[in-house]
């Protein structure tokens, strides 16, 4: 008797390297703003801010809309520095565009601003009482006051008199909220600016803006959606490749979503967007390997084996160990390897070529976050060839206590069949009374919580709530241990982790705010901020809401296969040990069930037998072999080799 792993279906396939894997950090991704000067050298200071704008003119950089303003009014082109542990892509950010000033006049003597006025550095004559009060928001930026600087944009935005400068204001404040890291606050007003339409001025910055903030939020799906809309307009050239990835991400993700809902036709017109957007991604971009790796799920969806098979090879082809490249990008590289491997497994898999799955699988590097799963899949194909020694040795490191916590309820399924196979009908009982024990109140629960009609957002605040009890729980009883497996089970599914991750990052945003000043924590900025994240918390809510109720119903229906499984391998084994006793009455007790193999405990020279005898250590895991000992009778040889 034979199960099918859960795993096999498109819907298991998750996306995990997308919203898992941020984009690549290069060193560039370096301070937005040029240090304040001082105004005692004013002439020297035009000189060279003259010169820096040649040099930024040869860069191909963009410039400030007037370049004569002082130096302590301009911007260099990148955003802040990134911290040493961001792992996403680092690229230059846009340049800001300075206020518009009248022609300048020649230069004459500047006497120096009163005592009253606190910021030295900015040049206010011959400016209009408007502009300097913008030039003010900008120079508070510049100081890195950004509190400051997102309050004053914020007044500037409502004052009716100044209808010309808002957008600029507006500008002043998207940043701000960016180097505050308030991402989604950053990114709800960057979306606004860009709403007004590709002939203002800020436009193809915003733009670009857009990367940035995917780059720093936990879950760059969240910005996927706003990219789309700008998907006929031509991006500068540095991000291309990555709005193409994106571009086809999203149309990934929509894809799957049609599917779900049964409407074949539209998904399939999702999925040839993205096959037809990979191509256009550049093999010397640093998005290639991941833009190969969306194309050959696309492919397998499609259950074109060769050509998915092909996509997935040219991605670990390209992520080949390299000593020229940085720590971050080999880290990158390595997870994306590991990624194809599994997925280069379960196409053979799929197609029934286990010996070859079986070899991707042992590529996968041990102790990654891909390792379990490439042991209790490969127990599968192992099983399939009548390895049973090595599936039952994968099998026990999964039972290992240092991953109790983890989901594998089929490999107990797995465990009795290959006891079966072998005749040993007391050990097959035994482990499916495990099963049912461990699982049974696990499938119970799950058919309370999913029985009942409830909106989508409750059976997120169900998980939510399950999620704040065990992290303020010192000890776990039998109860929260079940619900403790329910809720890993719903993170097991990638996007709805994803999803869940950007909620926790909102409500952590909303609680930065009550951390600011008095000055911005009681103000009207502040208040309009957490309308906007709470409406976008909503709707994270919900989405989650809906991704947690399919999970959720999906694996009770597995359950319910499994344990119906089980019942009917107990029942086959219960007549299996009928059928013997009345052979062995019949033979006057001399007929046998099982009988001893001949087995060898023989290892390489680069390996040590070890028996086991219960106890675990972690070199040893994954490197176990369970040497079948005995079997069926009938079977004349058998071996195996233990460790």
């Amino acid at each position: 008797m034979k199960t099918v792993p859960r795993w096999l279906s498109l819907a298991a396939v998750s996306l995990a390297l997308f919203a898992a894997l941020p984009a690549f950090a290069q060193t560039s991704f370096e301070g937005l703003d040029s240090s304040t000067q001082s105004k005692g050298k004013k002439k020297k200071k035009q000189r060279k801010t003259s010169a820096s704008s040649k040099k930024r003119a040869k860069r191909g950089r963009a410039q400030p809309d007037n370049a004569t303003v002082a130096a302590s009014n301009k911007e260099t082109a990148a955003p802040a520095s990134a911290p040493a542990s961001d792992v996403k892509q680092a690229v230059s950010a846009p340049a800001v565009e300075a206020p518009k000033a009248e022609a300048p006049k020649k230069p004459e003597p500047i006497p120096k601003p009163a005592a009253t006025l606190t910021f030295d550095a900015v040049d206010l004559t011959g400016k209009s009482a408007e502009r300097q009060r913008l030039d003010v928001a900008v120079q508070q930026f510049k100081q890195q006051q950004y509190e400051l600087a997102a309050l004053t944009a914020y007044e500037l935005m409502r004052d009716p008199k100044l209808l010309a400068l808002q957008l600029d204001a507006h500008y002043v404040l998207a940043k701000s909220l960016y180097r505050m890291g308030m991402y989604h606050s950053s990114l709800g007003e960057f979306s606004k600016i860009l709403a007004k339409g590709p002939q203002t001025k800020f436009f193809k910055n915003g733009l670009e803006w857009l990367f940035f903030i995917s780059h720093k939020t936990t879950n760059e799906a969240v910005i996927l959606e706003e990219i789309a809309k700008y998907s006929n307009f031509e991006f500068p050239a540095q991000f291309r490749g990555e709005f193409r990835y994106l571009l086809a991400r999203y149309h990934f993700v929509r894809g799957k979503a049609l599917d779900a809902i049964d409407q074949r036709g539209e998904a399939n017109k999702s999925f040839d967007q993205v096959k037809a957007l990979i191509l256009t991604v550049p093999k010397s971009d640093p998005f290639y390997a991941r833009a190969k790796y969306l194309e050959g799920l696309a492919y397998f969806r499609e259950d074109n084996a060769q050509t998915a098979l092909e996509s997935m090879k040219e991605v670990v082809r390209i992520t080949r160990p390299n000593s020229s490249k940085s720590d971050v990008e080999a880290k990158l590289d390595k997870e994306l390897r590991q990624l194809a491997f599994m997925q280069l497994a379960r196409t053979h898999y799929g197609h029934r070529q286990n010996r070859n799955a079986i070899y991707y699988y042992g590529k996968v590097e041990r102790g990654g976050t891909q390792w379990l799963e490439s042991l209790f899949e490969s127990a599968w194909a192992n099983y399939r060839v009548a390895q049973y020694e090595q599936s039952l040795g994968n099998l026990i490191t999964l039972a290992a206590p240092f991953f109790r916590d983890e989901y594998f309820p089929e490999a107990l399924i797995l465990k009795a069949v290959i006891y079966y196979e072998n005749c040993r009908y007391r050990e097959a009982r035994s482990t499916l009374e495990d099963f049912e024990r461990i699982y049974l109140p696990v499938h119970d629960q799950l058919e309370t919580m999913t029985k009942r009609e409830r909106d989508s957002s409750e059976y997120y605040q169900i998980l939510s709530d399950i999620q704040k009890k065990i992290r303020t729980s010192a000890a776990k009883g039998n109860t929260d241990a079940i619900l403790d497996k329910i809720l890993r089970l719903a993170l097991s599914d990638k996007d709805f982790k994803k999803t869940n991750d950007s909620i926790l990052e909102l409500e952590s945003e909303v609680d930065s705010i009550g951390k600011r000043g008095d000055t911005f924590r009681y103000s009207d900025l502040a208040k309009t901020l957490l309308e906007g994240l709470k409406t976008e918390r909503q709707a994270l809510v919900k989405r989650g809401g809906i991704m947690a109720k399919g999970k959720l119903e999906t694996e009770l229906a597995e359950l319910k296969r499994l344990l119906t499984n089980g019942l009917r391998i107990k029942f086959e084994t219960t007549t299996k040990e009928k059928e013997f006793l009345e052979d062995q009455l019949r033979a006057g007790g001399r007929q046998e069930i099982v009988k001893k193999y001949r087995y060898s405990v023989a290892v390489s020279d680069e390996q040590l037998y070890w028996p086991y005898e219960g106890e675990y250590w972690r070199d040893e895991l994954g490197t176990y072999q369970y040497t079948l000992t005995k079997g069926c009778a009938e079977r004349q040889v058998a071996s195996g080799s233990g460790g």
